[in-house]
């Protein structure tokens, strides 16, 4: 009765977690050798006999007969008459194979050996889940909302596998509630204790590169390639894509017919606003591509600094700038380099103010906000469109108005 409440309990664990036959019979029999070792000392003279699909199972002793009061090892030796109580005719030296019940293993034997089963089942099935997610590491992964935590939101897949998003691999954006499904990929698979605890990235550079593999059916057949990929998640990223084909063009098929292919990709990552450029070996045209959609004028490299001296044309500063600094911050993080801009003009335009220096009648809240998309200067600002100031900061146009005035009156002083 005791083997077949065993093996039901463990017939459980079998049917919820698809163990296969040959796991299931190794993990039974390595459970009930130990028990017999501590039982007996050794477990060399068992026979251990299992059929998990009926429910039975059994374990016999053998032991060679000896003559009585020679026993020396009653694991391995049993006596003439207690052998012939088994069968009447053995003699001695013979082999005797005895059946072992459950309940002679004691009771808290087996309580202890349904124990081991259980952490042996629980083992190999966190050995499992650790093998099967070590092997997708940086592949697409969709899992629903469980439930959210301040700090993570914690994902459960098809397979009730469970799934944390830290709040810092996520797109500042993102909201999710109870039952969204969320895509990511599999960024980490950590061990702690014994249990291995998946980490899913939305903020990862290769979320958006393998984003072009799944949206891009070029950049999946390997017709295009996605040479480099950076990001600052939720505002702006830029990505080089290259192709080994002159009849391909690389941007025109990531970003598709008035931005339809890249369309998905962009509302996938929060309105995320990408870039795609054309890579190439050439430094000074990569850094010119990089700064998109400024207009370069020149570039001076410095290879051994690693730093380069970008001349642009004083409308096409803020441009290259952009807002918060986002646009040259990527462009030096795609191309590699340092990138300093260096303002050009005529005479007249050289004759420019610094934005502070009118701090007694621009309040300073106003000219950080000018700072913020890389105007930091009287003509920078005047020689914007007010109604793209108004579009690219957080100022109003009554205030904007107001600061050309300002501006202004200086130029005509």
């Amino acid at each position: 009765m005791e083997n077949l409440a065993l093996i039901d309990s463990f017939s459980e664990f079998k049917d919820d977690k698809l163990i296969d036959r040959v796991t299931l019979m190794a993990i039974l029999e390595d459970v009930f050798r130990n028990a017999l070792k501590k039982k007996y000392g050794s477990d060399d003279n068992f026979d251990i006999i299992i059929n998990p699909d009926k429910g039975d199972m059994e374990i016999w002793r053998n032991r060679v007969v000896v003559a009585d009061g020679e026993v020396e090892d009653p694991n391995q030796e049993i006596s003439l008459s207690e052998a012939r109580k088994i069968e009447p005719d053995f003699e001695v030296g013979e082999d005797v194979s005895e059946e072992v019940k459950l309940i002679q293993l004691g009771r808290r034997a087996i309580l202890a050996l349904r124990q081991n089963l259980i952490s042996k089942i629980h083992e190999h099935d966190n050995t499992n889940l650790y093998k099967q997610f070590k092997d997708i590491i940086g592949d697409i992964y969709t899992a629903e909302v469980h439930h959210v935590r301040p700090k993570a939101v914690i994902l459960v897949d098809d397979e009730g596998n469970e799934i944390v998003l830290p709040k810092e691999k996520q797109i500042p954006s993102d909201f999710f509630r109870k039952g969204d499904n969320v895509r990511g990929i599999i960024e980490s698979v950590e061990l702690k204790g014994n249990k291995p605890q998946i980490i899913m990235s939305r903020t990862s550079e290769l979320f958006l590169e393998k984003l072009f593999e799944q949206e891009i059916p070029e950049v999946f057949d390997g017709l295009i390639m996605v040479k480099k990929v950076v990001r600052i998640p939720g505002e702006k990223a830029k990505v080089a894509v290259d192709s080994y084909d002159d009849r391909i063009d690389p941007v025109g098929a990531c970003v598709g017919m008035k931005g339809s292919r890249i369309h998905g990709i962009v509302r996938e990552l929060g309105n995320e606003n990408i870039d795609v450029i054309n890579y190439t070996t050439n430094t000074q045209l990569y850094i010119s591509r990089a700064l998109s959609p400024a207009k370069v004028s020149s570039i001076k490299i410095d290879e051994a600094t690693n730093r380069a001296e970008v001349f642009l044309k004083l409308e096409e500063v803020s441009k290259a700038i952009g807002r918060g600094g986002h646009n040259i911050k990527l462009a030096g993080l795609l191309t590699g380099y340092e990138l300093d801009v260096i303002r050009e003009g005529n005479a007249a335009e050289d004759e420019d103010v610094e934005l502070t220096e009118f701090s007694d009648e621009i309040e300073g809240w106003i000219i950080e906000e000018f700072a913020k998309i890389g105007l930091d200067t009287a003509r920078s600002v005047l020689n914007q469109d007010v109604q793209d100031l108004v579009r690219r900061t957080d100022l109003e146009e009554e205030t904007i108005l107001e600061v050309v005035r300002i501006l202004k009156e200086e130029f005509e002083d």
